[in-house]
């Protein structure tokens, strides 16, 4: 009798422990226009400075940046790209893998830096809370030329326009 009760008990328990998982729509929002985007971008690999965005008709978008500082008589600068291919666009959201290459200078007449040439591959978000204005984060791994990677975050406050 007692066995008889602890088999019912395990029969009945398991039809609650058999989950039924229901994987949600994901739906890819393609635009069929460009839209372009005017902001800042921070990054090791593509850069920093003002940047200009393009997402072209479908999943894929560009991105170009520069930036220059001059201080204590020492130039700082830097000019860099980003491609970006879009896996699941939102309404208010996107999330895209991305590849940058960027140049970077320091110095007065000659360059100082030992790794100026950087190039980054991963990920990244796009969100979009106040409208127009898109808040993005990457984490790429980064390639210096020499020989150092390492993983490293890149933001961007864009503002979209048509």
């Amino acid at each position: 009798m007692r066995i008889s009760i602890i088999i019912l008990t395990i029969l009945f328990m398991k039809s609650f422990l058999i989950a039924q998982v229901a994987e949600p729509a994901q739906t890819t929002e393609s635009i069929d226009r460009s839209v372009f985007g005017l902001g800042l971008a921070g990054g090791t690999a593509s850069g920093f400075g003002l940047s200009f965005r393009h997402h072209l008709p479908g999943d894929v978008s560009y991105q170009v940046i520069g930036g220059v500082i001059k201080a204590d008589n020492q130039s700082l600068f830097n000019v860099g790209t980003e491609l970006q291919y879009d896996f699941v666009r939102g309404e208010s959201t996107r999330f895209f893998g991305a590849c940058a290459l960027g140049y970077f200078y320091r110095g007065k007449i000659n360059n100082d830096l030992d790794a100026p040439i950087r190039f980054g591959l991963g990920i990244g978000g796009e969100f979009n809370k106040i409208d127009p204005l898109h808040l993005s984060g990457e984490l790429l791994f980064t390639f210096f030329n020499d020989g150092t990677i390492l993983p490293l975050p890149q933001i961007s406050v864009h503002y979209y326009f048509f």
